[in-house]
């Protein structure tokens, strides 16, 4: 099994980067160069996603968690690791499998169970995903730039029209998904539940929720916060899905306070 495309830069301790369904490491370009003054940082394509390819044989999130893992054995033996809207169920993952190795841990618009259901008011109608997914498997022309859209949809106009830009940039330059992960990726959105796992962490988190997110409400952020140890909550105001970069600056602050303890 080949390992997954990564890039490095900067120097200090180590810090990893997991990006959403459907995008890439591009999409941390600011974030990298901000944070690269203090930590060696290392982003990764998940599986099928930017330049990393796809093994429809190690298809399970285990499967694929532990191709995260098998890349980053070699470079590091402990870090931090930040994981955005899927890329943080990845962390979710990764923290429970092997917290001995995770020094501290970032959660970005991220949720343990991403669907609404009894019990659980804070996902996303179940319609809207099969929506999407129907989508996706058809091969319908625009599906991935509507979702975009939605990604940056929240934020202040000017700044949305700017996250938009970034995020297709960041397709454009990189490399789109493989269509085999996009539905793989809908998928474990559809079935995965990872609230069992929650109390049992006790890796030092930090959860960064947007105010105006329309795909992971920031009542799921709040209510994964609450069910993680000793985690800390912080809401970015007239922010939408990706706060990093419609918020670049106090999100590169806000982050870098806290790793650094």
């Amino acid at each position: 099994m080949s390992a997954l495309h990564y890039e490095m830069r900067g120097r200090g301790k180590d810090l990893v980067l997991l990006h959403g369904w459907g995008l890439n490491l591009g999409v941390w370009d600011e974030l990298a160069r901000a944070l690269a003054r203090r930590f060696r940082v290392i982003a990764i394509d998940l599986p099928g996603h930017g330049r990393s390819d796809w093994d429809p044989k190690a298809a399970t999130p285990a499967a694929q968690a532990w191709r995260v893992h098998e890349t980053l054995a070699p470079l590091t033996e402990r870090y931090f690791l930040l994981g955005w809207s899927l890329g943080g169920q990845f962390a979710l993952d990764l923290a429970a499998a092997m917290p001995a190795g995770i020094e501290r841990l970032v959660l970005v618009a991220t949720t343990p169970k991403f669907l609404a259901a009894p019990g659980w008011r804070f996902g996303m109608a179940p319609a809207h995903l099969l929506g999407l997914a129907a989508a996706v498997r058809s091969g319908r022309d625009g599906t991935l730039d509507e979702f975009l859209a939605l990604c940056a949809h929240g934020s202040a106009p000017r700044t949305a029209r700017k996250v938009l830009g970034q995020l297709r940039r960041a397709l454009k330059v990189h490399g789109a998904a493989h269509p085999e992960a996009l539905a793989n990726g809908l998928e474990r959105l559809k079935v995965s539940d990872l609230r069992p796992a929650l109390p049992l962490l006790r890796v030092p988190a930090l959860v960064i929720a947007g105010e105006h997110d329309r795909i992971t409400r920031a009542a799921a952020s709040r209510a994964l916060a609450a069910r993680l140890h000793g985690a800390r909550y912080v809401e970015f105001a007239r922010a939408a899905h990706a706060p990093f970069l419609s918020h670049p600056a106090r999100f590169a602050a806000t982050v870098g306070e806290f790793l650094r303890g």
